[in-house]
């Protein structure tokens, strides 16, 4: 926006203050017969028979049709139907807006007539204020030297503020039926200066959607120049939407960006695209850093349709032309891309799912080819309950996976889990777990696959899987310091034969790690395609301390394994000895003001720390810190792609130095080196970005400016500094 050095004069003209008049009440008698009778009270009333005048004074009300009108003194011509209502005047119109003025000249039907100095408060929301203004029989309002503004005009103390932004009009209609506001001569008024004229305006009421311009975007970057978006909304019916909007840029050609969101009575369905041309990286040329013009675009879609009570589909797609482009022009900073599509049933005792999934990787160093997709995957879950005394599961599941350059598997398993849980007399819970489970699978091209223990063997083999588990808890609770404490010891054993686990290939069961979500789960790989066999114990303790106003949460335990057998978990992955590591967790929270999560593991032999990780949040709403710091130190196999090592610590804020101003900034580090990862291309203290802002908010406008830096260049996604401004208008409907 471009500001004047001062604001006009005509602002002073208007008068958007609250009036002292309060809208009308009813007036308390049955509605009347004849809904052209106005219903009238007042507390004197004198009636002239020669001229059949009538004057009422004192909290005089009248009513008809919809139509409140409260008045010190209201004059009614009934011969001609004149009505002149003077001091502490308020109207009301059948849509609850309300109109007050020094004097109101208008008609018996209280539908239509002269206001003089009008202040319009809007049900919706708003208030128009003007020298003069004319309602007319259909509720059109329209002013003479007027303004508008949604914004508050009292401060929290009730004490009258200048509105944060107004527009100010030569002219102003409004529409009732329409919900919408128009303006000729109009100029917008941020903090009482006034911006550039804009000749014809308008704008919806309240909340209500119609077409017209939305706010726009300004920002800066190295890589694309000075950059201006201004989304256009085209309302195309009351539940169906399309959002245009061109980003032209200083240093490359123009974007265009399309959104169309629609609402059914099943669903709904939202679906953005880019599209632009523009240089782009061939990471496969011979020389990389060379560039050429072609075609980029995004395309974003979204869709779930409740079909009926219990089925239901639902599906996403998300593609773009190259690695960089969602990055370069800041869409997204995601490095891979997931398009899926689900049919589901679902009802009180069974669960059906269908899915397929396709991944477009956007990571340099992957290879497409060896993205999975999933085409399909089907699950089914019935549960059965009291069966001696307990509750059944079943599951079948079936999963074909294929690559169009890498290893192709088909997966299909039924299992039945049995779970019985009770409370001794002394206040024991035990559960009682038996489970069994057949598998079926079948693999090609396993050597495409370049971790070993990942490909299993070429062909179709089978596996069987069983167990059994017993888990106790003995939660002992009693007074602590003005709270309640709560101890909690739990063991549990787990007993399974030997499965045939390298014989089958790993899809989903790779990234294992030792934490406190999954110490007493049946089996801690994640995923179906590796299971945890021979016998193992289980200890731990769950601690709880609720205070007024502070909740303490921890749990702490380890296991032990009585086969000495080599394992199938990884080294560093603190399951591979008999003994594993010790992992725990502690929470702590001080009312709204502190929350604290520690999640660590340490080193069953030397009590090393190989998980540690930390999340804080400290301060209220308006002001704090957030901290985050990510450590593992399990010294894995660089092979295992999935389960590498890394260092990174994080941290944001936000400090709010005014009633409405605030600076917030973020910052993220990776702090990985060559002795953690080999293949790390950090050196031990590598900024990845951080930004740093201003913002103004208050009820009616958010204004901001945040600058932004990249540390990293990926491609034409180049290292440097953006800048953004951010105006927001609330209130001004869409």
């Amino acid at each position: 926006m471009l500001f004047a050095l001062g604001a006009t004069g005509s602002a002073s003209a208007q008068d958007l203050q609250d009036r002292e008049a309060t809208p009308p009440p009813p007036i308390g008698t049955a509605p009347p017969t004849d809904p052209d009778q106005v219903q009238f009270s007042s507390g004197t009333l004198e009636y002239d028979q020669d001229t059949d005048i009538v004057t009422a004074t004192g909290d005089v009300r009248m009513y008809r049709q919809g139509n409140k009108l409260r008045a010190d003194q209201v004059v009614w011509n009934r011969k001609t139907g004149k009505v002149i209502a003077t001091g502490n005047i308020a109207v009301t119109n059948p849509q609850g807006d309300v109109a007050y003025g020094d004097k109101i000249d208008l008609t018996d039907s209280l539908k239509d007539g002269i206001v003089d100095n009008m202040l319009v408060v809007l049900q919706q929301g708003g208030r128009l204020a003007a020298v003069k203004g004319i309602r007319d029989e259909d509720g059109v309002v329209t002013l003479r030297t007027a303004a508008y503004t949604p914004c508050a005009v009292t401060d929290s103390g009730g004490c009258p503020k200048n509105p944060s932004w107004k527009i100010t009009a030569v002219k102003v209609v409004y529409r009732p039926d329409r919900e919408r506001i128009y303006y000729t001569g109009a100029r917008f008024h941020l903090f009482g200066f006034a911006t550039i004229p804009l000749p014809k305006l308008s704008n919806p009421v309240g909340d209500a959607a119609d077409s017209g311009i939305l706010s726009p975007d300004i920002r800066y970057s190295r890589t694309n120049g000075f950059e201006v978006a201004v989304p256009y909304y085209f309302r195309l019916a009351p539940n169906r939407g399309l959002t245009v909007t061109p980003h032209v840029y200083s240093s490359v050609a123009p974007m265009a960006q399309a959104q169309y969101e629609t609402l059914t009575t099943k669903g709904a369905y939202k679906i953005s695209a880019y599209a632009t041309v523009s240089p782009k990286t061939d990471f496969l040329s011979v020389t990389p850093n060379a560039t050429k013009s072609a075609f980029r675009g995004y395309i974003d879609a979204i869709a779930r349709f409740q079909l009926d009570p219990n089925w239901s589909i639902s599906g996403s797609l998300r593609i773009t032309t190259d690695r960089t482009f969602l990055r370069r022009y800041d869409i997204s900073s995601d490095d891979r891309l997931r398009s899926t599509v689900s049919v589901e049933r679902i009802d009180l005792n069974s669960y059906l799912g269908i899915t397929g999934w396709a991944t477009q990787t956007l990571r340099l160093g992957d290879r497409q080819g060896l993205q999975p997709v999933a085409l399909p995957e089907i699950d089914y879950r019935r549960r059965i309950d009291d069966v001696l005394g307990g509750r059944v599961a079943l599951q079948l599941n079936t999963l074909g996976i294929t690559r169009t350059a890498g290893q192709d598997t088909q997966r299909a398993f039924a299992s039945a889990r049995w779970d019985l849980r009770r409370l001794t007399p002394w206040g024991q819970e035990v559960t009682l777990t038996a489970y069994a489970r057949g598998d079926v699978y079948n693999a090609d091209d396993v050597l495409a696959t370049t971790v070993p223990s990942y490909r299993g063997r070429s062909g179709i083999h089978t596996r069987g899987i069983a167990a059994l588990a017993l888990d106790v808890k003995w939660p002992l609770v009693g007074a602590f310091m003005g709270g309640t404490q709560r101890v909690t010891p739990r063991f549990q054993i787990v007993a399974s034969p030997p499965a045939g686990n390298l014989s089958v290939p790993n899809e989903d069961a790779r990234a294992v790690d030792l934490e406190d979500s999954n110490l007493f789960a049946l089996n801690r790989f994640p995923g179906y395609d590796r299971w945890e066999d021979s016998t193992r114990f289980t200890i731990g303790v769950d601690y709880a301390l609720d205070l007024p106003g502070v909740a303490i949460n921890a749990t702490i335990g380890e296991s032990y394994r009585l086969s000495s057998k080599p394992t199938i978990f990884p080294d560093g992955t603190g399951l591979t000895d008999r003994w594993s590591d010790i992992v725990g967790r502690t929470e702590v929270r001080v009312r709204d003001f502190v929350s604290f999560v520690h999640r660590y593991r340490l080193d069953k032999d030397n009590l090393a720390i190989r998980r540690n990780e930390i999340d804080a949040t400290i301060g209220s709403k308006k002001t704090y810190i957030l901290l985050g710091y990510l450590r593992l130190n399990r010294n894995i196999a660089p092979t295992l792609e999935d389960l590498r090592d890394r260092e990174e610590a994080r941290v944001g804020g936000r400090v709010a130095f005014a009633k409405f101003w605030s600076v917030f900034g973020s910052a993220t580090i990776d702090l990985t080196d060559r002795a953690e990862d080999p293949t790390s291309l950090a050196d031990g203290f590598d900024p990845v970005r951080h930004r740093l802002g201003v913002q103004y908010e208050d009820d009616c406008l958010r204004l901001g400016l945040t600058w932004r830096r990249d540390y990293q260049t990926t491609g034409d996604a180049r290292r440097g500094n953006s800048f953004l401004l951010t105006l927001a208008f609330k209130n001004l409907g869409r």
